[in-house]
């Protein structure tokens, strides 16, 4: 991540919809908008789910109620064949490619296979403990999403990934990653290692439910950076993260927000991406530091708009200047901040109404 810059992710997910065709036009919709990276989902549903795990709500209201979460899943998998190709399209676009693994395994070729850089945590492993441990042994720096979290699990994911990243030698246990967390090793270590999101998981996220002022709180509470997962309609609540200091924005999109599948609805089209990135940059631009100063543009305008201490009618050499000074523009004389001096003065020359003093 560059300093100051924001990491855009667009966040393809599963709105490929099985199609390798579909991939592919994700990762162009998403170089074209001048996006960082373009976001895909490695998983293989019969390690991620039950057989009979139902569909979560906005599933069923985006989809129907038919079949199960597994049979939804394994629909919208990627294989290895589909990997490659939407990897290759992304080095061709120059784009970065990522993409959340769900297991292990998956984590361990993506990184191993494709060289990517960075694994993303989805919110919904943030209690997954061996899978944090297996991340964090193999040294992967990680952006973790904090949906559905409250502050203590975020804490208790951050242990054992702390415990992980120093190796530590005690058998792994809750206390032995708290040990490691409150250690200054453990501090360092995710210091550079890890990027922390906010996120509120519905979708849509209404904007009264995602309180981006959490962000603030992770960023206190646990002195990382911090960004933003957002699942809200439209682009002025990711705008407004972006203001208050995130460093990486992950937000969906897809080709066509009527298409069949769980996430199509939540998204920005193509053209709404587009929009996103350019107010992103913009933000950045309007950012600037924390230092209070006047830009080069405003210096020509200061003694225009400013004004100075002039007399309000003739009076001659010798005449006390009490009662007769008024605030005029432009701001080339005397600063009417001299005013309550000026009035126990006495004129040095004569002047004529509207003279500088």
């Amino acid at each position: 991540m560059s300093e100051g810059k924001v990491l855009i992710i667009a966040e393809a997910g599963v709105n490929h919809n099985g199609s390798l065709d579909m991939a592919l036009r994700l990762v162009d919709a998403a170089a074209e908008a001048g996006a960082d990276a373009v976001k895909f989902q490695t998983f293989r549903a019969s390690r991620l789910v039950r057989r009979d795990t139902p569909k979560a709500r906005y599933q069923v209201e985006n989809m129907g109620g038919e079949g199960t979460q597994l049979d939804m899943l394994r629909a919208l998998e990627m294989d290895e064949a589909m990997h490659g190709a939407v990897v290759d399209r992304c080095a061709q676009r120059g784009i970065r490619f990522l993409s959340s693994p769900f297991d292990e395994e998956s984590a361990d070729w993506l990184v191993e296979r494709f060289g990517m850089e960075r694994v993303k945590i989805p919110s919904g492993e943030i209690t997954n403990g061996p899978f944090l441990l297996h991340l964090a042994r193999r040294g992967y720096p990680v952006i973790l999403s904090t949906g559905m979290s409250t502050l203590g699990e975020v804490e208790e994911a951050l242990a054992v990934l702390a415990y992980a990243y120093v190796q530590g030698e005690e058998p792994p246990s809750r206390e032995a990653f708290l040990r490691a967390f409150c250690s200054q090793r453990g501090q360092d270590a995710l210091g550079k290692r890890v990027v922390l999101l906010h996120c509120t998981s519905e979708y849509p996220a209404p904007p009264e439910q995602v309180n981006l002022k959490a962000m603030e709180a992770l960023r206190v509470a646990f002195g990382l950076p911090v960004g933003f997962s957002d699942h809200t309609e439209g682009v002025d609540v990711p705008l407004a993260a972006v203001a208050l200091g995130a460093c990486v924005l992950e937000k969906h999109f897809t080709l066509d927000k009527t298409l069949p599948g769980p996430d199509h609805k939540a998204s920005l089209d193509p053209g709404e991406l587009q929009s996103l990135v350019r107010g992103v940059r913009r933000v950045e631009r309007a950012l600037g530091g924390a230092r209070k100063r006047f830009s080069p543009e405003e210096e020509q305008n200061r003694s225009l708009v400013r004004r100075s201490l002039v007399v309000n009618r003739g009076i001659r050499r010798g005449e006390p200047l009490e009662g007769v000074l008024g605030v005029k523009r432009p701001g080339t004389g005397r600063s009417p901040m001299e005013y309550w001096a000026a009035c126990s003065e006495v004129a040095e020359r004569d002047y004529d109404a509207d003279d500088f003093l």
